[in-house]
């Protein structure tokens, strides 16, 4: 089963630019969806990341994809 992995385009506290790359090395061959996630609250304060049903969040973009690698399949 794939990986279901999200993030959004409109976070203020991540760089798309940098942070997907990071995101893909997660799991290579996972497709990856980008756009608004309707997570604005707690996207509006912290890096957050939406894999297999669960949201992570974090203060940096490191913090939320150390916490994000415990859910990949």
């Amino acid at each position: 089963m794939a990986n279901d992995i999200r993030i959004c385009d409109k976070c203020k506290h991540t760089k798309l630019k940098t942070f997907l790359p990071k995101v893909q090395n997660l799991d290579p061959n996972a497709e990856i969806k980008v756009g608004c996630k309707s997570y604005c609250g707690p996207c509006g304060k912290r890096v957050f990341i939406f894999i297999n049903g669960r949201y992570i969040t974090a203060p940096t973009e490191e913090e939320a994809l150390e916490k994000a690698s415990k859910y990949v399949k």
